[in-house]
């Protein structure tokens, strides 16, 4: 990426700031008024080109990405909206593989923004950041103009912002608890509100769910007449194997098989993630038994996958890995996939997670394979306290197994000494590795201290 101009950073600054006065994204009142009002007034750009439709609970942005690279490799001109962001705004808005320019993204604010006032003074509650964020990047797809756009949903899917498009493909991946206060207290609950994205007649790609959450999905699938294609049934990873820097995969699509796929992410979550996302472009081209995508589009397709934050290595020796997983399922993914692809002596967890998240749940997710952690904070002002969060820390890893850093950047110089240290002093201190964690905000912010630039 080039390098940024300091006029673009400080108008994109302002509107941020500006956006930020809204509503956050975790604040939310159920009802797509808001946005189908401002829609209706940008003349529906959101319906001038097929969609993607993506929930779930884990796993929505690297299904994105890989969706967005497969229609990029077979020639469609693609959108792709994406939550939260790593480290920049623009990353949310990507047109042809890439984030738009702040200028782009400045421009689009100011192109929605007049309409936007008008829809706050017809509402009795203002629209959000995410409902303004979402009118912006329709409006922006529809002016490139983009063949096909990738949308994730923010928060659930129903009352989702996104919802408003109606997905030609809608994939749910799994399903797990989390934003309980908004979306339910069980899996069947939260299931109807993912579910929701899927449309009357479309197609619905469902990656593999727990009973509960695919009894729900099912039903909505019937409800809607969808055509469904199953994880496990129409479509799977056959098999994997660790490669240096990812995997090579065998996945059964729509089509047939396509083997000897390089997939440049680790674990098997991720090779899951890759076999929703050639259904749901399989299933966007209409390939089936008698048609299957170009095989070598679909290899190229997924060695070009970026994945951001998702176990991506940002230093060597000793290893220092970032994975924005947020909650115990992304955490028990993290955990399974060092443990079966990587080889570490000793792993040092670098840990801050947001207040509202099941804290306990993440670092008990992590303890089997982090030798000690260290606990800090982000910038985020839902940051948990480092000492709040020391304190369940210790019920899981107890005292001699934690240490406090009250900022990220000194956490992570622990962790790395803390890595490099033996008991034995003939013992190598090769082999050592930190893992960066706990939430999407503490995974950008590691990425940025390695002078990662946004992707």
């Amino acid at each position: 990426m080039s390098a940024i101009d300091p006029g673009e950073l400080r108008e994109l600054r302002a509107v941020e700031a500006e956006l930020n006065e809204r509503w956050p994204e975790t604040k939310i009142e159920p009802s797509l008024d808001r946005i189908k009002a401002l829609t209706e007034l940008l003349a529906d750009p959101q319906r001038s080109y097929p969609v993607v439709h993506i929930a779930g609970t884990n796993g929505k942005s690297s299904t994105s990405r890989m969706t967005d690279a497969l229609f990029t490799r077979l020639g469609l001109r693609t959108g792709r909206y994406t939550s939260p962001h790593l480290q920049l705004a623009t990353e949310r808005i990507s047109i042809d593989g890439a984030p738009i320019s702040p200028h782009g993204y400045v421009e689009a604010f100011r192109d929605v923004a007049p309409y936007v006032r008008l829809v706050d003074e017809r509402s009795d509650v203002p629209m959000s950041k995410f409902e303004v964020l979402t009118g912006m990047a329709f409006a922006a797809f529809a002016d490139a103009p983009v063949e096909v756009a990738v949308l994730e949903v923010g928060l659930g899917g129903s009352w989702d912002a996104t919802n408003v498009a109606d997905g030609a493909v809608s994939v749910v991946c799994p399903v797990a608890l989390d934003h309980a206060e908004y979306l339910g207290e069980d899996l069947a609950t939260i299931a109807g509100e993912k579910a929701g994205v899927i449309k009357p007649g479309s197609i619905a790609v469902v990656a593999g769910q727990q009973p509960e959450a695919e009894q729900v999905i099912m039903n909505r699938v019937a409800e809607v007449d969808a055509t469904v294609a199953r994880e496990g049934h129409e479509f799977g990873v056959l098999s994997r194997t660790v490669a240096v820097g990812g995997q090579m995969l065998k996945l059964q699509g729509l089509g047939g098989v396509y083997d000897e796929v390089f997939l440049p992410a680790h674990g098997e979550h991720q090779a899951r993630n890759a076999a929703v996302a050639l259904a749901a472009v399989e299933a966007f081209f209409g390939a089936g038994a008698d048609r299957q995508l170009d095989a070598e589009a679909v290899r190229e397709g997924f060695a070009s996958v970026l994945t951001p934050g998702r176990l991506e290595r940002v230093r060597a020796a000793p290893a220092v890995l970032v994975d924005a997983a947020h909650n115990p399922h992304g955490a028990r993914a993290l955990a399974e996939a060092v443990n079966s692809e990587f080889s570490f002596r000793k792993l040092v967890g670098v840990v801050a997670v947001l207040g509202e998240k099941d804290a306990r749940g993440i670092l008990g997710a992590l303890e089997p394979v982090a030798e000690e952690v260290v606990v800090t904070t982000n910038s985020s002002p839902r940051a948990m306290d480092p000492d709040e969060l020391a304190g369940i820390a210790k019920d899981i890893f107890g005292a001699d197994r934690i240490v406090v850093e009250p900022r990220l950047d000194n956490a992570v110089e622990t962790a790395i000494q803390l890595a490099e240290e033996t008991s034995d002093p003939a013992e190598s201190v090769s082999g050592g590795g930190v893992v960066i964690t706990g939430s999407v905000v503490t995974a950008g912010e590691g990425r940025a201290l390695f002078g990662k630039e946004p992707a």
